[in-house]
């Protein structure tokens, strides 16, 4: 059980039934009143967040999130089937579970998949990951004092802004937590 007056951003609480992240939070204390704890807190299964207050005293079980390596293997359509490494079982999980993730994440490669109570809610990609650019619009020569970036489609699907010197075939590093371009490999 951990306290109220003890939240950190990114502890995992379960409240009443469903397992949340602390956002943000912050101990108020009133001049006139009791003290009372502010926070913003994130549900991990649906991703909804909200705004709820706590009396420092309020004590809740805190969540065991697990995490397992798993690679990817295929997706049928409807459902994205995912490998556990040291088992050799398949996940199957639908398109709601993986949406954030599958832009960056291309067959064979290994992801985080995330567990509450033995049942899988999301998937995270690598941090960083190289794909190759499958279309890209042709660079505008002379507009390069500000930086200039155009529009490209990943092997994956994805669309990212990329600096004017990339081609089609190019193979290219993106950061996944922000989904930007890094640079050429």
């Amino acid at each position: 059980m951990i306290s109220a007056g003890d939240f950190r951003k990114g502890l995992t609480v379960e409240i009443e039934g469903n397992v949340y992240t602390i956002v943000d939070f912050q101990h108020v204390k009133p001049g006139k009143g009791a003290a009372f704890v502010r926070t913003k807190i994130k549900n991990v299964m649906t991703g909804a967040v909200l705004e709820r207050t706590f009396n420092p005293s309020d004590k809740m079980p805190r969540a065991h999130i697990e995490t397992k390596e798993m690679q990817y293997l295929y997706s049928d359509g409807e459902l994205y089937y995912f490998m556990d490494n040291e088992t050799y079982e398949q996940l199957p999980l639908n398109h709601s579970q993986v949406e954030d993730a599958i832009m960056y994440v291309k067959e064979n490669m290994n992801v985080t998949v995330r567990f509450f109570k033995g049942a899988a809610f999301s998937v995270e990609p690598p941090n960083f990951v190289e794909l190759e650019v499958t279309q890209a619009d042709p660079g505008v020569r002379g507009d390069t004092a500000t930086g200039a970036t155009k529009n490209a489609v990943l092997e994956t699907g994805a669309r990212i802004n990329v600096p004017l010197f990339v081609n089609e075939g190019d193979t290219v590093r993106i950061d996944t937590r922000t989904g930007e371009y890094m640079e050429r490999v």
